[in-house]
């Protein structure tokens, strides 16, 4: 119904069109069309007059553009040529100029006319609601109407003007001496303001509005009642019939008339009187053809109202009358067109549709299927479950209504037609029981959908996006709904619904199973899914990419290569992957959570570890349960698929046990427990086997995995509470972990299969586990300790573990990291310091072996870092011990820079000289040593890493060592956390260090800085404990102490070879070394507090002080040396004892200063110091100690002062400093009355150097004292 911009020859049908010429609008609407559509034909035809040459169509080969143009030159030729035939005249046209309709004088000349322009558009304006337009064009009006008026009556020859064109019929009005725009705008004005146009649909509408009226009155029913024989009530219908005639827009509201006036008759009065009215069964009959839903909706209504069947209602509804044959296909397809032009009324859905929809699902027959459906939602699948008359009668008028009218003719439509789709879908959604979903969700309006979603800028995105939310809605509380929901847009999506949609529908959907009754209805239903039961998806698919052999052809890698996305079995790989995932939102307490594991537990152990040689039913008798597999083979990647289910499921499993308890001498919902029985029973069939054949190593490992899990679950029902309990419990699952490894990747992990089998026996002894037949026991004396075998097959796991394999180790770490031997803990910090570059060769010459030591920590040549924020890392819930504020980071302005390159790392390499370790492969660089001897006890690990090595450059090789560091730092954090007051700590805190600050080891992975900074701010520097006892050494935190300090007064270096580095480069190098620096700071004060809680004798701290003493001369002598002053005053303020030991030395090095800089720069140091040493307490107590303290340093203070005023500094800001100095100091003397002894002690001559550059503050001073 919208506007269009007209051209001249539609505006001179306005005009013929307001008076009344030619006035088609009595035709019927149907007739019009038809005659517009012939108008249309005919113009098609192209004639030539006047003898033109040309051909009357255009050849078929003529493209349609060239047709257009050749049309276009006939026509203006043709046109020319009229105009040169005629006479030439005057002639009164309706043009627009500036959207301003015009009536002008029109012709070959039309300058010649002489009668003015008169705008028509100014009637509009006379129609406007502000009085202030309405006046204005009302003057403008009578002005134009003044000149035209003026140039007609000088014309001398009217006949050319009046011939021109009629505006109007000729009329004895007084008005034909009057120039025709006059005439046309005073009748106009006499008739009013709007068009004819507008003349005819006020006329109309008001007929309606008097209909309306007249039918709620009630006169009609009084008038009936009184005379049954009266025929107003015909003639009533009658009248609106022909008024819904006349117009679209006018159909729905006659309609919605007569309805009103049908609710107040009797069914008699509707059979004889509104039947009956004449016109209205034509009207019924026509409705088919032309598409009129409000003829339909009429019928529907009427026939609800009167329940007797009327041939009346010809095509609209079935005779005899029944629902099933109103939604029988072959109705419903002679209905499609009234259904289909109900969309004008958009975005209102028509009032037929809520009708058609009660009518096809009844409120007490759909009670009746929601509770029939409700019973089985939690019962197993049937095939041949049996349905009530009343629920098939409505599956199948559903399925038929959704095949012809919502896919067959909405759906394949315009796109206001698939909108109408979606909005009939939601009036269902209300009654539709949940049995029902998956024929409303087809798998044509699932594509629908997606192909919507799938773009954000298509017409219908906020369409669909509400038709989502809306069906979110509905099944927000009942899992029927939302099972069924989910399953229809997985199957017809092919299990990539969200991903292609760019949504969380079903993802937010399957975190709603909050019940133990809706996920196993959800589980039950996508085993059914996986199984292929049910109605298969319309999708088509080909079966041939799902086959395949359950023998082992080609390895699996070769298989994952290709993956599943894309192929049917990216649906089943769905559905595996939700299985798991069903628990993770639900609050089910602990016996139905177990209950709901052992159901998925069942399906992914049948499906992904076993297949059936007879068959696919199995039944076994000692669990009474049937097995069943899939028609068409389960290939080999849905079987790992399964496995690696399967071990996230125990694992998840394991870590939401509350603490270990065994009930009754039984396994008390313990999953592992209950799937090793499963796993035996289902061993036992023989028509069960597994879906790969096991070589004869890794049938050994399985074997024997299997007896020692059974062993060492009876031995911890046996140990009840202890730890001895928690650790079998933790080996089991790990031995259950290995078992499925030994499955999935055959011939990798046998080997390691046996180690842990022997650690089991070593644990807990070879005669209650296993009958010993000897051929697993070690000889000889030289046998390892147990925690080292057990770490070296860590070691072996880690690189090519899963995440639940992962998960496991560290369980079973965490139980024995205790005993874990300093040898073993070696093993695990070499890892951890291998360089992530290639290594170097054994045989490499030493001078540039010594080269490349020089550049171990070559910082500018780091990769980027930033600082990270102290809860980095997998923290655990441990309360800081102390809490610690970071000095400021401030550049000191006179950055000293070296051309010689010092090895950060060096630091914390000579620390390990002094720690117990084999004199063998302790090379504290470990760029020398070679893969065999780092992992000397594991063969299979030193040929993966050596395969890696030789591939330099090998991204994969670098990503998989990173991996690998990342997970035996996994395996530290819990130890430190284990054992945070063992000697042991150093260790690993000297080792982590010297990782951290070797670029090489974390070179191009910023995720494993982060993780060793997290570790050690966290496990280390902020842990309940620290180490303490006799076994830490003195000798070795003096070591670790020197080495830190080193690093926490290193200069920034730049690099040599690089003129012009990018600011990148530049940012990235400052920063990592900030963050060495701050972990060398860091670490000083770690050590300080272990040595204080010794509580050493004074002698044996004085290489502590020495150590000090050593860097603090080389701050005051060397701008190397970039220590903070920030730094020292922290540590003076934590540790006491230093500053005193240290303060005469600080005096005396601060007077001695080569360096002006710094000897300002440290004036403030000294006088936090003084004011810590001599501080009153407020009861007066300390007054003389601390007078005592300040009297003995009064000879270095007088040579400070000396220094600073005889040379006062050039800058003003530093002889501020001085200044500033001198009076706390003085004021220092003068609290204690030191004032006399320190002008004694000061030369003479330097009392004239300091009251001339101190002023008034010696002046001050010397007055006190007399």
């Amino acid at each position: 119904m919208g506007s269009k911009k007209r051209g001249s020859n539609s505006v001179e049908d306005e005009v013929k069109n307001q008076f009344g010429i030619g006035n088609d609008k009595d035709v019927p609407e149907h007739s019009r069309k038809k005659m517009k559509r012939e108008k249309k034909d005919k113009k098609k035809e192209i004639k030539v007059e006047d003898g033109s040459a040309g051909p009357s169509v255009a050849p078929d080969y003529v493209k349609p553009m060239e047709r257009k143009k050749n049309r276009k030159a006939l026509d203006k030729e043709r046109h020319r040529a009229e105009s040169e035939s005629k006479p030439k005249q005057f002639v009164l046209v309706v043009a627009e100029d500036n959207d301003s309709e015009v009536l002008m004088a029109s012709s070959p000349s039309a300058s010649s006319c002489g009668l003015p322009e008169f705008h028509i558009g100014v009637f509009k304006e006379l129609a406007s609601a502000d009085v202030f337009v309405r006046e204005k064009a009302a003057e403008a009006l009578v002005m134009e109407l003044v000149e035209v008026q003026k140039a007609y009556d000088k014309l001398e020859d009217k006949v050319l003007v009046e011939g021109g064109l009629k505006l109007e019929a000729e009329k004895d009005d007084g008005l034909n001496n009057c120039a025709p725009s006059v005439r046309y705008a005073v009748r106009r004005l006499i008739r009013g303001v709007s068009s004819s146009r507008e003349e005819v649909r006020d006329c109309l509408l008001g007929r309606l509005f008097a209909y309306g009226a007249l039918g709620r009155s009630g006169r009609l029913t009084q008038d009936w009642t009184s005379d049954k024989n009266s025929m107003y009530i015909k003639e009533f219908t009658s009248s609106l019939i022909s008024l819904a005639t006349r117009k679209r827009y006018l159909q729905e509201p006659a309609v919605s008339v007569i309805l009103e006036l049908v609710d107040k008759l009797p069914v008699e009065a509707l059979l004889n009187q509104v039947l009956e009215a004449p016109g209205l069964q034509e009207w019924f009959e026509g409705a088919t053809e032309v598409g009129n839903p409000d003829a339909l909706f009429l019928a529907l209504k009427m026939r609800e109202k009167i329940s007797v069947d009327s041939r009346v209602f010809g095509k609209l509804l079935p005779y005899p009358y029944c629902s099933n044959g109103l939604f029988s296909a072959d109705h419903l397809s002679s209905l499609a067109n009234c259904l289909k032009e109900s969309t004008f009324c958009q975005p209102r859905v028509h009032s037929v549709w809520p009708v058609l929809v009660n009518t096809l699902l009844p409120d007490n027959v759909v009670q009746d299927v929601d509770k029939a459906s409700g019973l089985n939602s939690i019962r197993k699948h049937k095939k041949n479950r049996k349905y009530s008359s009343s629920e098939e009668d409505i599956e199948k008028n559903i399925r038929s209504f959704c095949d012809v009218i919502i896919e067959g003719s909405l759906l394949m439509s315009s796109h206001d037609r698939k909108h109408l789709a979606l909005d009939a879908v939601l009036l269902l959604l209300p009654k539709l029981p949940a049995s029902c979903v998956h024929i409303i969700l087809s798998y044509k309006l699932v594509q629908c959908l997606m192909d919507i979603l799938s773009t954000k800028d298509s017409w219908l995105f906020k369409v669909a996006q509400f038709f989502l939310k809306e069906l979110s809605d509905w099944v927000k509380y009942d899992d029927d709904r939302r099972v069924a929901v989910i399953v229809a847009l997985q199957k017809h999506s092919n299990g990539k619904f969200d991903s292609i949609t760019r949504t969380k529908t079903v993802k937010s959907f399957l975190e709603e199973f909050k019940t133990e009754s809706g996920c196993m209805l959800f589980i039950q239903n996508l085993m059914s899914m996986f199984l292929n039961e049910g109605n298969a998806s319309e999708e088509p698919s080909d079966q041939s990419q799902t086959t395949d052999d359950n023998s082992e052809i080609g390895s699996i890698e070769d298989k994952d290569s290709a993956g599943t996305l894309g192929t049917p079995d990216f649906l089943k790989s769905w559905v595996v992957d939700s299985l798991p995932g069903v628990l993770k939102h639900s609050k089910l307490d602990p016996e139905a959570k177990f209950r709901v594991q052992k159901e998925i537990l069942k399906f992914l152990a049948i499906q992904g570890l076993f297949s059936s040689s007879l068959g696919t039913e199995v039944t076994s008798f000692e669990l009474q349960e049937k097995f069943r597999w899939p028609k068409v083979p389960t290939s080999s990647a849905l079987c790992r698929m399964c496995i690696e289910q399967l071990q996230l499921l125990l694992a998840n499993a394991q870590k939401g046990e509350a603490p270990h308890a065994v009930a009754s001498g039984l396994e008390a919902n313990d999953l592992g427990s209950y799937f090793m029985r499963f796993l035996s029973t289902l061993c036992n069939i023989p028509s069960v086997s597994l879906f790969r054949a096991l070589g004869s190593d890794d049938e050994k490992a399985f074997q024997k995995l299997l007896e020692v899990e059974t062993r060492l679950s009876r031995e911890e029902r046996n140990c009840g509470l202890s730890t001895d309990a928690n650790k079998l419990h933790a080996l089991r699952y790990l031995l259950i972990q290995l078992l499925l490894q030994v499955i999935l990747r055959p011939g990798e992990f046998s080997e390691a299969a046996s180690e842990l089998i022997i650690c089991c026996k070593k644990a807990f002894g070879a005669s209650e586990l296993l009958d010993s037949s000897g051929e697993d026991e070690p000889d000889g004396d030289g046998t390892p300790k147990l925690m080292d075998v057990l770490v070296d097959t860590f070691l072996s796991l880690l690189p090519q573990s899963s995440a639940p394999m992962r998960s496991a180790i560290e369980q079973v770490f965490k139980y024995f990291c205790y005993d874990v031997t300093d040898d073993g803990l070696l093993r695990m910090l070499r890892v951890i310091k291998k360089d992530l570059k290639p290594a170097r060769k054994k045989d490499t010459d030493r001078e540039d072996h010594d080269d490349d030591d020089d550049d171990l920590v070559d910082i500018e040549e780091a990769e980027e870092y930033q600082e990270p924020p102290l809860d980095i890392g997998a923290p655990r819930d441990i309360e800081e011990a102390e809490e610690y504020q970071e000095p400021d980071e401030t550049e000191t302005g006179e950055t000293g820079e070296s051309d010689e390159q010092t090895d950060d790392s060096e630091a914390v390499v000579r620390v390990q000289a002094s720690e117990d370790e084999p004199p063998e492969d302790s090379d504290d660089s470990d760029g020398g040593m070679d893969d065999e001897a780092m992992f000397r006890m594991d063969a299979f690990l030193a040929q993966k890493f050596k395969k890696s090595n030789n591939q330099a450059g090998s991204g994969t090789a670098h990503s998989q060592l990173v991996l690998f560091k990342l997970r035996v730092l996994s395996l530290l954090e819990i130890y430190l956390h284990e054992n945070p007051g063992k000697p042991q700590v150093l260790k690993v805190f000297s080792n982590l260090v010297q990782a951290f600050v070797n670029p090489h080891t974390t070179e191009g992975s910023e995720q494993l800085g982060q993780r060793i900074w997290g570790i050690l701010q966290k496990k280390i520097f902020k842990a309940k404990d620290y180490p303490r006892g006799g076994d830490v050494q003195l000798s070795l935190l003096e070591s670790l102490l020197e080495e830190n300090l080193k690093l926490a007064s290193k200069p920034f270096k730049k690099k040599k070879s690089a003129n012009n580095p990018s600011k990148i480069k530049q940012s990235a190098s400052w920063n990592r070394h900030k963050m060495i620096t701050s972990l060398a700071q860091n670490s000083t004060f770690w050590i300080l507090k272990i040595i204080d809680a010794r509580n050493f004798p004074v002698p044996e701290l004085q290489r502590v002080v020495d150590i000090f003493k050593g860097f603090l001369t080389i701050y005051f002598n060397s701008k190397k040396s970039q220590m903070k002053p920030d730094f020292l005053k922290e540590l003076f303020r934590r540790r006491p004892w230093i500053r005193h030991h240290l303060l005469g030395f600080f005096l005396e090095k601060c007077g001695s200063a080569k360096s002006e800089f710094r000897q300002v720069e440290s004036l403030d140091l000294v006088i936090e110091i003084l004011k810590s040493l001599i501080s009153v307490k407020p009861d007066g107590s300390g007054q003389e100690a601390s007078k005592k303290i300040l009297k003995s340093h009064i000879p270095k203070l007088c040579h400070l002062v000396q220094q600073l005023v005889t040379d006062m500094p050039e800058k003003q800001s530093r002889r501020v400093d001085v200044r500033k100095f001198c009076g706390k100091l003085f004021q220092f003397l003068t609290t204690h009355n030191l004032t006399t002894s320190f002008l004694r002690t000061l030369e003479p001559e330097v009392h004239a150097s300091c009251e001339s550059q101190l002023g008034e503050l010696f002046l001050t001073l010397k007055k006190q004292q007399q």
